[in-house]
């Protein structure tokens, strides 16, 4: 069965902060990906988040940036035969540089049967960021026991 579009989620979590508070250049990396001129505009919701979106002949992109939280929510949709969300989603992961990301797919406008609708859903973890983190664990306890 054919269908309409495509819509992939990002959560990405614990990203470089250096990167969260500069909302042109989010902006300029987007356009280089995006082939048509997108019309992205930006918005302060307060001084810790912000909300990033654009539209563009084959669809939309939405981000929402979490800069305390150190979290970006990431919506492209898709509406063409030749899906380069991912490869969007690639820019936006190299970017933000996050230690994990949970990412869900979704078919929209699929007119097959119900068992279909299913989304399929990844989430990865920096393997470096995994060493990292065990690594500050098991200072702590050491230090816990030095007390």
């Amino acid at each position: 069965m054919k269908i309409l579009a495509r819509q992939l989620t990002l959560d990405l979590y614990n990203c470089e902060t250096n990167r969260l508070g500069v909302v042109e250049e989010i902006k300029d990396t987007l356009k280089s990906v995006i082939g048509s001129e997108p019309r992205l505009t930006s918005e302060a919701i307060d001084e810790n988040h912000c909300s990033i979106v654009g539209a563009f002949a084959e669809g939309h992109i939405a981000l929402h940036v979490y800069k305390e939280l150190r979290y970006v929510a990431v919506d492209i949709f898709t509406c063409t035969e030749s899906d380069n969300s991912e490869e969007l989603a690639k820019v936006i992961r190299k970017f933000f540089r996050p230690d994990k990301i949970k990412s869900t797919f979704l078919k929209r406008g699929d007119f097959g049967q119900e068992r279909e609708i299913k989304p399929k859903i990844k989430v990865r973890v920096a393997p470096l960021r995994r060493v990292k983190n065990a690594g500050a664990k098991v200072v702590k306890k050491l230090v816990r026991r030095g007390k």
